[in-house]
Formats: C-alpha cells, sequence, structure tokens
C-alpha cells in the first residue's frame, strides 16, 4: 500500500502487537522480577515462571511458594512487572516509517489501552517520544478503546484531510476508527499474543486492509 505523507495526514498507532510484539514485554517483565529476587544466577528462574505463563499457571503463586522466607505478596510482584523499565524494540520497519512520515511532515499519534505508568514505560524504552505529536493513554483520560471519547482530541484537528490508524485488536482497535471515516491498517503476525478469528468477527469491527509486516507499507 502506497500512502502519501503531507502536513494535512495523521498517523495513529496502537502500541502493543502493533509498533512491537507484547510477548517481549512480557519476557522483559519477568526477567526483570527474576533477576531482582535471584540477581546472581536469575536465567533458570525467568526459564520456569515464564514457562508457568505460557501454559496458563500463576508465575507470581509460583514465586510466593518457592521463596517462603521473602514474604512476597503479589501485589509487589504485580508492581515489578508493570513498572519496571522493558528491555523491548520496535517492529521491524516501524522506525524507518516514522523518519519517513515526520520528513513529510505528516502527524503521528498513539493510542493505547493500559497504566500510565507501564504504557509510558514503554514509549520511552522504545523512543518513540521523538516522533509522536500526541499520546493518548486510557489511564490518564479516563476511558478505553473502544470509546469514541479516546478519538475526541484528534476530532479537534480540522487542518487534518486524512486519518490512518494501526492496530492489531480486532475486538476494540478498528469499530470506533472507522466510524471517524479512518483508514485502518491491521497488523497481523503469528508473534501477536492477540490472535483474533476474523471468520467470526463482524465487518464493522475489521480494517480495511491487513498486513504482516510494516514493509508493505510505502510512504511518499
Amino acid at each position: 500500500m502506497i500512502i502519501k505523507a503531507d502536513k494535512g495526514t495523521y498517523f495513529v498507532f496502537d502500541l502493543d502487537d502493533t509498533l512491537y510484539f507484547e510477548v517481549d514485554y512480557l519476557k522483559s517483565a519477568f526477567k526483570s522480577i527474576a533477576s531482582r529476587i535471584e540477581s546472581g544466577s536469575y536465567i533458570q528462574l525467568y526459564d520456569e515462571i515464564f514457562s508457568i505463563y505460557k501454559s496458563g499457571g500463576d508465575a507470581f503463586e509460583y514465586i510466593i511458594k518457592n521463596f517462603p522466607g521473602q514474604n512476597y505478596t503479589k501485589e509487589y510482584l504485580l508492581n515489578l512487572y508493570r513498572n519496571h523499565l522493558p528491555q523491548i524494540v520496535l517492529k521491524e520497519g516501524v522506525l524507518e516509517m516514522l523518519f519517513k512520515i515526520k520528513t513529510k511532515n505528516g502527524k503521528i499519534g498513539i493510542i493505547t489501552n493500559g497504566r500510565s505508568i507501564t504504557q509510558r514505560n514503554k514509549i520511552k524504552a522504545l523512543g518513540l517520544e521523538p516522533f509522536t505529536d500526541i499520546i493518548i493513554i486510557s489511564e490518564e483520560i479516563g476511558f478505553e478503546k473502544p470509546n469514541e471519547m479516546v478519538y475526541k482530541d484528534f476530532l479537534k484537528k480540522k487542518s487534518i484531510s486524512q486519518f490512518y490508524y494501526f492496530g492489531d485488536n480486532l475486538t476494540n482497535d478498528f469499530i470506533s476508527p472507522r466510524k471517524l471515516g479512518w483508514c485502518c491498517i491491521g497488523i497481523i503476525n503469528e508473534n501477536n499474543i492477540n490472535k483474533s478469528d476474523i471468520t467470526v468477527v463482524s465487518q464493522e469491527c475489521l480494517p480495511h486492509l491487513f498486513i504482516k509486516e510494516f514493509s508493505e507499507i510505502e510512504i511518499i
């Protein structure tokens, strides 16, 4: 897909599993927790708790039971999980795309559900702040996607003639942008955590286009 970027275009991105792989955040969080508990040799503990998570078990309960003398609580471990500065990287092609958009004077925004500290830490770790004109985080505004109130700040941009929205979640990413007349692009990758079945989703929840890699988008 070829997209012409200029001062009248706004590119809006979801964050988790759109601009980076969310599984990498999970790995980073469990490594951070494991290294806090066993600073000298945390790899084995990390492997154990991440394996428990992948199998649907309770990794925090495992830590609490196996380190009884430390008096760990789920609240403490959850805070470590949410507040750590993650080791994550942008998906291939994202950085090049952002550079091209900015060189063409296009605008860039992020809309993400989640807690402020967690999502801000992700954005900081990914180096996205210098590229973004607006960042909308659900906890900070009191509304979550797909509530249309999430998009109210963008509707004030009278100088914008075209919005492009990139996301991955068929449940909440596209229904409101479609209603607003935005062009919606779905990022579907086998490594994404959220694997929605497009055959059971109504048309209004689907993007206009599916892609697997950002290299499929050419900015001119």
